[in-house]
């Protein structure tokens, strides 16, 4: 029985969904279901399993609750997946129109209609990259990658990945809903004003985001320890990976490389990106981590320039200063 909702919010303005309206919204999650795991910077997952029974509804009529409560109290719309997992409540959630409920049966047979000819790419966790690397094979598509044997799949992709792209293929996937903290982490967006194909203006963009974050960060007296890229195509489909830090930061350059390598390694050469977000994870205190010196002047160097540029800040605004990669007009 479907029991996995994937909640995509919209707002109805042009403005993005922030972060206080974000954590106001998985607090109405948190009225059907106390198993809810956030999905920043504007989606969430919810087992409300055990709020069939409670509620006398199935998960697309308690679905749509969410929906005209997100309405009522934020003016935010939702697309939301229903299935038996988050594969396919992802997948149901993510090309959906604002407004939309989409439901995935859980007999296999509904399954195997729902993923026939979706691309490569809507199996959630499978990148540009590993798509490429299907398609030279002739797997383009979902189905195709589900006939496919599994020992070809473990050849071409190694023995992981290639059990895990079989099972998602066929819908499978034992991932439970993880229920987290959304306040141990922070968020910044960046909406292109068309689908951006130029890889330098999409680094720019990042440039631009590891400076908001990292600013944001000490002036909170927060560290981060991983950060997550999310890019958002043009088809309104998602890929978002997470990189561990070399240590707990929020130096702006330090930020800045992790963006730039997980930017790196999706290989979104052709890809029309419609928007980027990171967001800096696992946040604790400043004064509850030790920082490793460096014998590196220049690394010195940049965190006192870096120092000084956030006092200027405090005093006459964010826009008192930039990097001088993000002067060109070409950056918003």
């Amino acid at each position: 029985m479907p029991h996995v909702l994937c909640v995509r919010f919209h707002p109805l303005s042009s403005e993005p969904l922030g972060e206080e309206a974000y954590e106001g919204l998985l607090a109405l999650l948190g009225e059907f279901t106390p198993v809810v795991e956030a999905l920043p910077p504007d989606a969430a997952l919810a087992d409300v399993r055990g709020a069939l029974r409670y509620f006398r509804r199935d998960a697309a009529q308690l679905a749509e609750l969410v929906r005209v409560r997100a309405l009522a109290r934020y003016g935010a719309d939702c697309v939301i997946g229903v299935a038996a997992n988050p594969l396919l409540a992802r997948m149901a959630a993510q090309d959906g129109a604002p407004g939309a409920i989409r439901t995935v049966p859980a007999e296999p047979a509904a399954v195997a209609g729902f993923l026939e000819r979706k691309p490569a790419v809507a199996l959630h966790g499978i990148g540009p990259a590993t798509a490429r690397t299907l398609a030279a094979y002739g797997l383009d598509s979902v189905d195709r990658i589900a006939a496919a044997p599994l020992s070809a799949l473990t050849r071409i992709l190694g023995a992981t990945a290639g059990r895990r792209v079989h099972e998602r293929a066929h819908g499978i996937d034992p991932s439970p809903v993880t229920p987290n903290a959304p306040a141990r982490s922070a968020g910044a967006e960046h909406r292109f004003g068309h689908d951006e194909l130029d890889p330098e203006r999409r680094r720019r963009a990042l440039l631009s985001l590891a400076d908001e974050l990292g600013a944001r960060l000490r002036a909170e007296g927060r560290i981060a320890r991983a950060l997550t890229l999310t890019v958002r195509y043009a088809d309104r489909s998602t890929t978002t990976r997470t990189r561990a830090l070399a240590e707990p930061t929020a130096h702006t350059p330090a930020l800045t490389e992790a963006a730039y390598a997980l930017h790196a390694a999706l290989g979104l050469q052709r890809a029309r990106v419609r928007a980027l977000s990171l967001r800096a994870e696992d946040l604790t205190g400043a004064d509850h981590a030790a920082h490793q010196l460096s014998l590196d002047p220049e690394d010195e160097k940049a965190r006192r320039v870096e120092a000084a540029v956030d006092r200027a800040r405090a005093r006459f605004g964010h826009h008192a200063a930039h990097s001088a990669a993000l002067l060109r007009r070409d950056v918003a």
